[in-house]
Order: C-alpha cells, then sequence, then structure tokens
C-alpha cells in the first residue's frame, strides 16, 4: 500500500478570501515503511501572509519570492499524489486550500487525484477522547523527538506526523493483508488453522501454604466474628425455568 503524509503551510487561514498555499511537504510509505521518496516545494502565493500565519511558519514575501508558483508544481504535485492514500492532520483544512489553488487552475477537486484521505486528527480524537490532539502533544504522547520544531514546515511537519501515524496505527495490520497471498476464499475471508491446544498445567498448593491459607481465613472470622465470606460455598444457579 502506498501512503502519503502530507502538509501545508498557508499565508492565512480562509481560502475562501484569497489565502494561498506557500509549501506543501509530503513523506511516503509504501507497506507502512518510510522510504525517502519525499516531495517538497515552497511556492509563492503573490501575496503577502497574515500576521498570525506568518509567526507560525516564518516564511517571509521576500524569502518566497523567487520560488514557483502553484501552476509550475501542479503537475509533478499531482502525478506524486495519484492514486495513493492521503494522511494529513485536520485534513479537512488542507484539502480545502489544495481544493482552491486546482480550481483556480481548472482542475477537479484533490480527492478525485488520490485514492482516499484519512484524518489523523480524527483518528487521535477517537483515541484519544477529551484530550489535546495537535501534533505537538501525539508527539508527546508517542514519544517522539520534536525538539527541533520551533516553527510549522510542511516537510518537517509531514516527517512528524508520519511517525505518529505509525504509531497511532501500531498492531493494526489487518488478516485481510494475507489476502495478496491467496490466504482467503472466494469472498475475501480470511481462513485461520485451528492448532491443538497446549496442555493444562495444574500447580498443587502445598501442605505449608494450604496452613498459612488456614491461618488467614481464622483471623478473618475472628475480625468479622462469624464466618468470613471466603469459607462460604456460593448458591447454586437455578435451572431455567
Amino acid at each position: 500500500m502506498r501512503q502519503i503524509v502530507l502538509d501545508t503551510e498557508t499565508t492565512g487561514l480562509n481560502a475562501r478570501t484569497g489565502d494561498r498555499v506557500i509549501e506543501i511537504g509530503c513523506v511516503e510509505l509504501l507497506n507502512r515503511q518510510l522510504t525517502g521518496n519525499n516531495l517538497h516545494f515552497y511556492i509563492n502565493p503573490e501575496r503577502d501572509s497574515e500576521e498570525g500565519a506568518l509567526a507560525v511558519h516564518g516564511l517571509t514575501t521576500e524569502f518566497l519570492s523567487d520560488k514557483p508558483k502553484f501552476a509550475e508544481i501542479a503537475d509533478e504535485f499531482r502525478d506524486y499524489v495519484r492514486g495513493a492514500e492521503i494522511i494529513i492532520h485536520n485534513a479537512s483544512f488542507d484539502v480545502g486550500f489544495l481544493d482552491a489553488e486546482f480550481k483556480l487552475l481548472g482542475l477537479p477537486p484533490f480527492k478525485e487525484h488520490v485514492d482516499n484521505v484519512i484524518d489523523s486528527l480524527q483518528m487521535a480524537k477517537e483515541q484519544h477522547p477529551g484530550r489535546r490532539n495537535s501534533l505537538d502533544a501525539l508527539c508527546d504522547r508517542y514519544g517522539i523527538s520534536n525538539a527541533h520544531r520551533t516553527l510549522h514546515g510542511g516537510l518537517l511537519d509531514a516527517a512528524l506526523l508520519a511517525e505518529v501515524y505509525l504509531a497511532m496505527t501500531r498492531g493494526q495490520n489487518s488478516l485481510t493483508m494475507d489476502l495478496a497471498a491467496g490466504g482467503g476464499d472466494e469472498d475475501g475471508a480470511v481462513k485461520l488453522e485451528l492448532a491443538p491446544l497446549a496442555d493444562v498445567i495444574v500447580v498443587a498448593a502445598t501442605e505449608a501454604e494450604l496452613g498459612l491459607h488456614e491461618t488467614v481465613l481464622n483471623t478473618l472470622d475472628k475480625e468479622v466474628r462469624g464466618t468470613c465470606v471466603w469459607r462460604k460455598e456460593p448458591e447454586p444457579e437455578a435451572p431455567p425455568a
């Protein structure tokens, strides 16, 4: 399975009011393994970043002025993500901006170029309800170092998210993954071979252990001034009517 962990940086928070994508970072996973076949663009948005956004990513208008425009990288970007499963933290934000960029070029929406989109933020909320589920919080939770993350960055955040996603989904490899090797029946169900049960080992208490147990029960009898619950036999269940 080919998966792409993707992150963008933008000039602001609202694509509908003209904010643009200024950075795209993509990290490739193939069968849950990092391949190193990553993709990264800085993009000239032809406008300034809002003050709040600039404080987050630090990508100035001057720095971006000689970078390619989105139209110049669109084909390479689409070829890279085509047919892959895309993993994005807070996917609606990034997909909304990519859709806006594609619309300016007369291209179909982002999801029509890929297999599907997984929102890792929604996954985290389901796994950790009521807790902080930002990328930084998840890095702390899963023991992933993000000490070098002083500012947000598309490729850096995608690389951190890739590690977080692998940690979040560890142990969830489905049995259906074996179907490619012919492990399923005609309906796609997986058949598991029955193995014989191991011998049950019974370890009996020694005389000394039984004596100590009796001493404890006697002490409990004295404390309750009667018979402690551990000496009472459970009532037999009534037969069904």
